[in-house]
C-alpha cells in the first residue's frame, strides 16, 4: 500500500519555526518527486516547495522563498520541509504528495499519491 505520513505541523508564533516530516512507503521513490502542498480555509490549493528524488532540483514558491527548505533523506524515503520565519499567512493545512517531477517541480499536482494533511496555524 501507498503511505505519505505527514506529521510536524502545530500551533507557532509569527517569526517562529516548524520542521514538516513526510515518511512515504509503497512505491518507487526515484520515479517521483516529493512536494508540499498547502490551502489555506477559503483558498485554492498551492504548491509550496518539492524536490526531485532522482537529483535534487528543488521548486520554491515566491512566498516562501528564503524562509523555507525542503530537503530528503532517500534512504529513508523520508522529505523534510523546515519552515522558518513563519508569517500568519502560511497558516494552512499543508499536504505531502508524490507527483510527477514535471509538475511538482512547477509547483502543479496532478494525479499521485497524498497524504493526510498536517495543519500549520502560526498566530500569536
Amino acid at each position: 500500500d501507498v503511505q505519505l505520513q505527514a506529521s510536524g505541523g502545530g500551533l507557532v508564533q509569527p517569526g517562529g519555526s516548524l520542521r514538516l516530516s513526510c515518511a512515504a512507503s509503497g512505491f518507487t521513490f526515484d520515479d517521483y518527486a516529493l512536494g508540499w502542498f498547502r490551502q489555506a480555509p477559503g483558498k485554492e490549493r498551492e504548491g509550496v516547495s518539492c524536490i526531485s528524488s532522482s537529483d535534487g532540483s528543488t521548486y520554491y514558491a515566491n512566498s516562501v522563498k528564503g524562509r523555507f527548505t525542503i530537503s530528503s533523506d532517500n534512504a529513508k524515503n523520508t522529505v523534510y520541509l523546515q519552515m522558518n520565519s513563519l508569517k500568519p499567512e502560511d497558516t494552512a493545512v499543508y499536504y505531502c504528495a508524490a507527483e510527477a517531477p514535471h509538475l511538482c517541480l512547477a509547483g502543479r499536482w496532478g494525479s499521485g499519491y497524498w497524504g493526510q494533511g498536517t495543519q500549520v496555524t502560526v498566530s500569536s
